[in-house]
């Protein structure tokens, strides 16, 4: 391994206003305790109640999300770890943002649902979610990308922003970014 720049690296984070960074396998204890680190960066910060919430539960949703897609995929260790940033951004928004590895019709599925749910208004959202919650789960399918998804695109202040990038062997890097 070469050495690594940790001062450069440091400036990079203070830079980009990097509150919170964290890559590779993620268990439930992991999410546990660096939403435990974020909700205790928050209050330090005296970040608004609702906001620090908002924050917070987007944090949990997006890294749970990718711990139950790596695991009804089957994915090892190194397939199944995440990349999870959290920022600040010069106009005092907080930016929650997750990826990981997917199949690449998974990514490309998913990413089509985000951009249709960017493309909604609060009003429209709310009726999303209302649908969503009303249609019945399927015992034994994949529910990915339903309640939990809207309800992050609901609280963001800003249309989610996702991106797919190409990786090996059939699979991609998804990352999506909500802003609070």
């Amino acid at each position: 391994m070469e050495n690594i720049d940790l001062f450069s690296l440091r400036e990079h984070f203070n830079n980009n206003r990097i509150l919170l960074c964290f890559n590779g396998p993620i268990s439930r204890s992991l999410i546990e305790e660096i939403g435990n680190a974020l909700k205790n960066y928050l209050q330090a910060e005296n970040v608004q109640p609702s906001s620090a919430m908002d924050v917070f539960s987007i944090y949990v949703e997006l890294t749970q999300n990718i711990r139950h897609y790596a695991k009804t995929k089957g994915y090892g260790e190194l397939e199944s770890s995440a990349t999870v940033v959290v920022a600040k951004d010069g106009e005092g928004h907080y930016l929650v943002q997750a990826g990981n590895l997917v199949d690449k019709s998974d990514g490309e599925a998913l990413l089509g649902k985000i951009q249709a749910l960017a493309g909604m208004d609060k009003a429209a959202l709310k009726a999303a979610y209302k649908t969503q919650l009303r249609h019945p789960r399927e015992e034994g399918v994949a529910s990915g990308a339903g309640l939990g998804l809207i309800d992050v695109a609901r609280k963001s202040s800003l249309p989610l922003n996702a991106s797919l990038s190409h990786a090996n062997e059939g699979r991609a890097f998804f990352s999506l970014r909500a802003t609070i």
